[in-house]
């Protein structure tokens, strides 16, 4: 399948203030007067969580994803470095330098890693050596998807590229209409059964990942407005997998749930976050532009709480942990909130650099990385 040219993001650059396109950016302000983010009041920690471990890594300055498969976890920085990591200890299985910058990563199996270059490469490697590298058509934000031995790449021209994972052969590749702007953040890639699910513009989309035809689309927000940044919508990651019951965020338009199975939109409501969203069978969780933190029902969209003591302090996407809600901020700090009432739980510190990637847990270890490189493992309650 042909794919059609793409519209440079450098369009983007002449609209100041309209829209943030920094993938790590949580929060948007216009105006002469910031808001002052909130002032963080001393805690009582009701639940227990220490530091067993911290590595570094370079410089985080592009929408990373931290890679979970088992006990390991891959990072990657900006100046090309991955590594594989043991969860339970920080201890390194490897680490390789690509010798040139990231601009999306890091996907994995557990064998194959997969980033994307700032030269619109996708490059594989396996055991800490490369082995294959790709050109793209167009940049990419999101981490490579790596399942069912290929690696999938969604790239900001709405295209799908699938590649043999050990060869890095083409498979196919699907392209959806081009559109003017688009985000540097993080979309939506994940397998529901043996469908491929992606985020194109405002819409879930599931495709057969044999050959990148579309099985159906569900809408979770439409373009609105008379310009290109009014019309801007994109589904951005995390999301919130249930079963066949996937639930994602449209940027700073709504969060809705898609039935997977069956390609049908269950609800949709007005939310206007920037970030993903986490949640368990009962509960999905989000932050807000403004840094007020959600809870809503899984069933109908409707408000269980709503707490704003984190305003205004850039938060990541949130990650269900135990019985709290880990999220982290602009200072660097990992704040557990209640999952029942968003109460605050604990307190986490790290090396005062913003939390670069939304927190994962893998095995009983809470994993939190910053913009200025610093790897951190705890051991939450």
């Amino acid at each position: 399948m042909m794919m059609q040219s793409f519209r440079p993001l450098a369009q983007i650059s002449r609209l100041p203030l309209a829209i943030c396109f920094v993938a790590l950016l949580a929060g948007c302000f216009g105006g002469a007067t910031k808001p002052q983010p909130a002032e963080l009041q001393p805690v009582t920690a009701l639940v227990s969580a220490r530091q067993s471990w911290n590595t570094r890594i370079g410089q985080v300055d592009f929408p990373l994803d931290v890679a979970v498969s088992g006990t390991s976890v891959a990072i990657a920085s900006g100046d090309g470095t991955i590594a594989l990591l043991d969860a339970a200890t920080g201890r390194e299985f490897w680490r390789a330098s690509l010798n040139t910058p990231v601009a999306a990563g890091v996907g994995s199996d557990g064998k194959v890693l997969a980033v994307v270059t700032k030269a619109n490469e996708v490059v594989a490697l396996q055991d800490g050596r490369e082995i294959w590298r790709q050109k793209l058509n167009a940049q990419a934000f999101t981490a490579p998807f790596v399942a069912g031995a290929r690696v999938f790449v969604l790239a900001a021209d709405r295209s799908v590229t699938a590649f043999d994972g050990q060869t890095g052969r083409k498979l196919w590749a699907q392209q959806r209409p081009t559109e003017p702007l688009v985000l540097r953040q993080s979309g939506v890639m994940l397998a529901v059964g043996d469908t491929l699910v992606v985020g194109l513009a405002g819409r879930l989309a599931g495709l057969n990942p044999a050959n990148g035809s579309i099985r159906w689309e569900a809408p979770i927000a439409s373009p609105r407005g008379i310009n290109d940044v009014e019309r801007l919508v994109d589904l951005v990651g995390r999301v919130s997998r249930d079963g066949d019951n996937v639930c994602a965020r449209a940027f700073q338009a709504s969060i809705g749930c898609v039935n997977a199975a069956r390609g049908s939109l269950l609800w949709a409501k007005p939310a206007n976050g920037m970030q993903g969203i986490h949640g368990d069978d009962r509960m999905l969780f989000g932050t807000e532009a403004d840094g007020t933190v959600i809870a809503w029902r899984r069933t109908d969209g409707e408000r269980s709480w709503t707490t704003d003591r984190l305003r205004y302090r850039s938060l990541t996407a949130p990650l269900i942990v135990g019985r709290s809600v880990a999220i982290g901020d602009f200072s660097g700090f990992i704040h557990l909130l209640s999952r029942e009432d968003g109460s605050l739980l604990n307190r986490l510190p790290t090396d005062g650099s913003a939390i670069a990637a939304a927190p994962v847990l893998a095995g009983n270890t809470l994993i939190a990385v910053t913009h200025n490189g610093g790897v951190y493992g705890f051991k939450p309650e």
